[in-house]
């Protein structure tokens, strides 16, 4: 072997960084979070491939024309990944408990509280106010407006903000429970609470995505883009008129979308930018982010509860996050656990969609107060 080959051989080796053994070894752990232990694999699996391939030495899918930053480029740099993902979450979404129960929405606006003071508490800690409007957004637990309004404020932070708004919504069955369990008693877990009789007619859900985009996109006309997409993709689940595009959204569209998403993502997490002091302070205010989100939707339901006498379940009010339906769930099992015949399912339903349209608002919002264009 010549010594130009062994040279050419050995270039990639010496170009070992201990940042990216760093990297290497965290893409591992999203991959054996995704994989083995099955926490949002469609998304943490092709971050952690991302982050793997971005972080080999002398990676050619890094350089300006490489796949991995064609795809930053083509979908996240001008946002279309996020609003895409959203129109299949739209075609999936079923507004009805929400309808049948339009109180629920307030539990919604609530578990919002922990962006705004997150973001104070980032502006405390030196981050600039777009900085800090990204990272408070982690706590709405909405992985694609993350990414959304991160992208537009604060793109060199987008790898982190991301990795924290998905991996705490993968654990949203683990973290929310004691949350859940320390903010309400025994006897408020045990409230049962009758299914509403009213039917909502085909008319109603249809005007109800139409309604609701003309509302929002006129009082927060920054949150256009996002619930334009949401309520577009439930329009057309519930006219029935294109299955075929309903179907390709929530199915073909989004799955194709997601791993591009997911690779383009982890691209971002290369070790001599993601390996910060900033990185640890955004993963502290993230996860405080989604408690004080959590705890505000509980306690505004606690206050729900002793307004109706007694008769609201106070668990409802931890479904006010928008990480659905997995909060609806977690709130089902936590009921059960205590009462197996005890079903709030559907109520947690209602208050799930309701936090799905508030992230997206208060998304817009944070891009109001941030000036962005």
């Amino acid at each position: 072997m010549s010594g130009d080959t062994l040279n050419l051989l050995l270039q990639g080796v010496m170009h070992v960084t201990p940042q990216s053994v760093i990297m290497i070894a965290v893409a591992c752990v999203l991959l054996y979070l995704g994989i083995e232990k099955d926490y949002e694999p469609l998304l943490l699996v092709p971050i952690g491939a991302g982050c793997l391939l971005a972080n080999l030495p002398l990676s050619p899918l890094i350089a300006d024309d490489g796949m991995l930053r064609v795809l930053y480029n083509a979908g996240i740099a001008n946002e279309l990944f996020p609003l895409l993902i959203f129109i299949g979450i739209g075609a999936l979404t079923d507004f009805g408990p929400l309808l049948e129960n339009p109180r629920m929405v307030l539990l919604g606006a609530a578990g919002q509280f922990g962006i705004f003071l997150t973001l104070v508490l980032a502006l405390l800690l030196g981050f600039s106010r777009e900085e800090a409007a990204s990272i408070g957004i982690i706590g709405a637990i909405d992985g694609p407006t993350s990414i959304y309004v991160s992208g537009i404020l604060a793109p060199h932070l987008l790898g982190p903000i991301t990795v924290a708004a998905y991996s705490y919504m993968s654990l949203v069955p683990i973290i929310l429970p004691p949350i859940m369990r320390a903010l309400t008693t025994q006897r408020e877990r045990l409230i049962r609470m009758p299914y509403s009789q009213r039917v909502i007619s085909r008319r109603t859900r249809i005007l109800f995505p139409i309604v609701v985009t003309g509302l929002v996109g006129t009082l927060v006309p920054f949150a256009t883009p996002l619930i334009g997409m949401l309520m577009l993709g439930n329009l057309m689940k519930e006219s029935g008129a294109v299955q075929r595009l309903t179907k390709a959204s929530s199915e073909e569209i989004a799955n194709i979308v997601t791993l591009f998403l997911g690779l383009a993502i982890g691209s971002t997490m290369v070790g001599t930018e993601f390996l910060k002091p900033s990185t640890l302070a955004i993963l502290v205010l993230g996860i405080l982010a989604f408690t004080v989100d959590a705890a505000a939707g509980l306690l505004f339901a606690k206050l729900l509860n002793v307004l109706s006498g007694g008769h609201f379940n106070p668990l409802i009010g931890a479904a006010g996050i928008s990480a659905f339906p997995m909060a609806a769930r977690v709130v089902q099992k936590v009921a059960q656990d205590e009462d197996f015949e005890n079903f709030l399912l559907m109520h947690a339903m209602g208050a799930n969609a309701a936090g799905q349209i508030a992230s997206v608002v208060a998304g817009g919002v944070l891009l109001a107060l941030m000036g962005a264009r």
